[in-house]
This record gives structure tokens, C-alpha cells and sequence, in this order.
């Protein structure tokens, strides 16, 4: 007589690991529309959960963008050197600022996932039902809820020097929509790239030598009409262009640009490089685990 055969499928390994995988597979090909929102704001809510193990993070990151504002916008809108249609220039330069910081953030923010290889944490992940994109999207998401809280320093901070901005509630809302989709874009840039070089020293040095180009071929500090044609072509592609214009068109009273036909245009923008990008880096993020 042959003994009872054991519960659970047969093919299951001693540490469950093949229906694991199984089950991710599955995740990502069939997981409904609602159950891969559910899981993305998951993901999302977790590294935001972060900031309460180190608050001092924002504290230090809204130094460098009060100094832009301190320093270099009082100098520069001193000296008048640089046309900007009639504005202020620290009015014009204010978005510009802001969207810089949300840069700043998100660009280092693929060091976390590096940290989560070197813990564990990311095997951890992969042999989860959750879909790569998810996992993807959902840490983007969360560097665009710190970012946030630092575009809130930056405001407050630009209404403080007198500068003139639109802070009805149509605007604020819109504003908050570009900053967590702009930090969302370059957040899962930076995530492609910590999939590529999979070291901490690697990363912090091809983050600083991407953050300074991708600020400066932009309209953030100057507009693009005075640049050499060959850089206006590179600020068209750079997405940071886009958010800053849909930054200073919500914010800045009277401003006109033909840097886009509108904040649609730079929306739509953001919002198709986000979905290549976020594409690109489901693809890699298992590399993070050899």
C-alpha cells in the first residue's frame, strides 16, 4: 500500500523557490490593472517610509538649492546679463531651481536599490509576485514623494526672497504633478544605471558627472534661445527642459515660451520618456542579483 502523498504541488523545491518564480512569471503577465497600482503604491510607500530612519536627508539636500536662490539668483538679477523676457530674472529662475533640486534627488536615488543588492533585499523582491514594472515604478514614485517635500523648502524659501508666484490651488496642484513626474523620470534613470554598474563608487560617479550636463543643457538658469544651436538641440531632448517650462508657465505670472506648444506637450513628454524608461529598467533589474 502506497503511503499518502504530501500536500502542495510536487514539483516544489525544499525552499519553495521554483513556485516562486513561477508565480512572479505569472504576476507579470497577468497581473490586473488594479493589482499592479496596489502594488506599485506598495513599493512606493515603503521607501518613502525611509525618510523617517533619516529626516536629515531633505535638511541637507535644501542647502544647495537655497544657495542657488541666495546666492547666484541675487547676483545674477543684479547684473541683468541674461534676457528673460520682461521677468525678474530670480522669478524665472525660481522653477528652474526647483525642478534642479527634484533632479538632485532623484538622480542618486538608484544608490538605495545598490544598498537593498549588497542586504538581500532585492533577491528578496525578484522572487515576489510583483511585477518588475512595478517595482520599477514604484521606487520612482517614492523619489518623487521626497522630492516634494524639498520643491515645499524651495517654495517657501522663493516666497520669502519676493518672488512672484501663482499659489492658487490649480496651480500647486499641477506643480506637485510635474515634480513627481519629473523626479519619477530620473529616478528610473538612475535606477537603469545602478542595474549597469551594480557598485556604490561606480554609481556616485557617473550620477555627478550626468547631473551637471542634464542641469545645464536645460532652460533651467537661461533660457535656450541663447544657447548655440547644437546645445538647443540637446535641451529639446533633455527632459528636463519640459518640466521646467511646465514649472514656469504654472508658477510665473504672464510667462510665454516657445520652448512648447503648452504644459500637455511637456506632460506627454515626461510621461512617454517615464514609460520607456520604466521599460528599459524592468528589463535590467534582475541583473541587479548576479
Amino acid at each position: 500500500m502506497k503511503s499518502p502523498r504530501p500536500a502542495g504541488p510536487a514539483s516544489a523545491s525544499a525552499d519553495g523557490m521554483p513556485e516562486a518564480r513561477a508565480g512572479t512569471r505569472c504576476g507579470q503577465r497577468r497581473a490586473p490593472p488594479v493589482a499592479f497600482v496596489a502594488k506599485t503604491l506598495a513599493i512606493g510607500a515603503m521607501e518613502v517610509r525611509k525618510l523617517r530612519h533619516d529626516p536629515t536627508e531633505l535638511a541637507t539636500r535644501a542647502v544647495q538649492p537655497a544657495l542657488w536662490l541666495l546666492v547666484f539668483g541675487q547676483v545674477m538679477s543684479r547684473g541683468r546679463v541674461i534676457d528673460t523676457g520682461g521677468l525678474p530674472y530670480l522669478d524665472f529662475l525660481t522653477p528652474g531651481i526647483l525642478a534642479q533640486s527634484v533632479l538632485f534627488i532623484a538622480i542618486f536615488n538608484g544608490i538605495s536599490v545598490i544598498w537593498e543588492r549588497d542586504l538581500g533585499i532585492v533577491h528578496k523582491l525578484l522572487v515576489s509576485p510583483t511585477p518588475r514594472a512595478a517595482l520599477v515604478l514604484g521606487k520612482a514614485l517614492g523619489g518623487g514623494a521626497r522630492a516634494l517635500v524639498q520643491a515645499a523648502v524651495v517654495m517657501v524659501l522663493a516666497l520669502a526672497l519676493g518672488v512672484h508666484l501663482r499659489t492658487s490651488p490649480l496651480a500647486l496642484v499641477g506643480l506637485a504633478c510635474f515634480v513627481v513626474l519629473g523626479a519619477a523620470v530620473f529616478s528610473s534613470f538612475s535606477l537603469i544605471i545602478a542595474c549597469i554598474v551594480k557598485t556604490r563608487e561606480r554609481f556616485m560617479g557617473v550620477g555627478q558627472v550626468l547631473t551637471m550636463p542634464l542641469f545645464f543643457a536645460s532652460n533651467a538658469i537661461y533660457p535656450t534661445s541663447l544657447m548655440p544651436r547644437a546645445l538647443q538641440i540637446v535641451a529639446e531632448a533633455n527632459p528636463l527642459t519640459y518640466q521646467v517650462d511646465a514649472m514656469r508657465r504654472l508658477l510665473l505670472p504672464g510667462f510665454t515660451s516657445v520652448a512648447s506648444a503648452g504644459p500637455g506637450v511637456d506632460f506627454a513628454v515626461l510621461a512617454t520618456t517615464l514609460a520607456v524608461l520604466v521599460a528599459v529598467c524592468a528589463k535590467l533589474y534582475p541583473d541587479l542579483a548576479r
